[in-house]
């Protein structure tokens, strides 16, 4: 009874109020309200530190972090961006610190794994085409495809495998990305292409290797 009084209670938060409302009350000490606020994201918040990190204990730990960080701050947020996209920039900042404390390191140097080419020397050479490549979660629906995947993405370096998650798994647009990894919009363009095309040969190798066959 009580847990669903207390779910109800969020109900009419996110029926009665916009965002911004709920901002300006969580601003102001409710707690209620930015639970609400925060209740939207948890679970893309979770999803995107579990890719990061491929640890579920070391995702929670980044979850609550980003929560307890936003609660200190929350009186700092001007509204220059949507509230989940200032989120994102939090959990993005915490999984950063958690993977730097663990003294994880790039399974190989970047410029080993990434294509050699500029984005702009890409689109000359006419691979243009593999932006209609579809996400590879939808294109290839067999778990032991989606564990390929899987571990392609978490061998990508950091900056690639974030830009990666957030335009592909959180559907962020460039824009929204670029404000969250504080790069400017053509740089974000050219990192998530090149992780796209750095995931691309991963998983087309594995795939030859696997089953004689290469994803187009």
């Amino acid at each position: 009874m009580v847990k669903a009084t207390f779910l109800n209670r969020f109900i009419l938060y996110f029926y009665l109020m916009n965002e911004s409302e709920l901002i300006k009350k969580a601003q102001a000490g409710d707690f209620e309200a930015f639970s609400a606020l925060v209740n939207a994201s948890k679970n893309k918040i979770y999803a995107l530190a579990l890719k990061m990190t491929a640890n579920p204990q070391d995702a929670e730990d980044i979850v609550q972090d980003t929560f307890l960080k936003a609660i200190d701050n929350i009186e700092q947020f001007r509204g220059e961006s949507a509230f989940g996209t200032w989120l994102y920039s939090i959990a993005l900042n915490q999984a950063r610190a958690h993977l730097a404390k663990q003294k994880q390191t790039d399974l190989k140097p970047i410029e080993d794994y990434l294509p050699a080419r500029s984005a702009e020397e890409l689109h000359r050479e006419g691979v243009v085409h593999l932006f209609d490549w579809k996400d590879p979660h939808q294109k290839l629906e067999d778990e032991q495809l989606r564990t390929i995947i899987d571990n392609a993405i978490a061998e990508l370096p950091a900056k690639y495998r974030e830009a990666f998650l957030l335009r592909y798994i959180e559907e962020l647009s460039i824009k929204e990305i670029s404000k969250i990894i504080n790069e400017s919009v053509a740089s974000t363009k050219s990192r998530v292409l090149r992780a796209r095309l750095a995931l691309r040969d991963h998983i087309s190798k594995a795939l030859e290797d696997k089953y004689g066959t290469e994803v187009s």
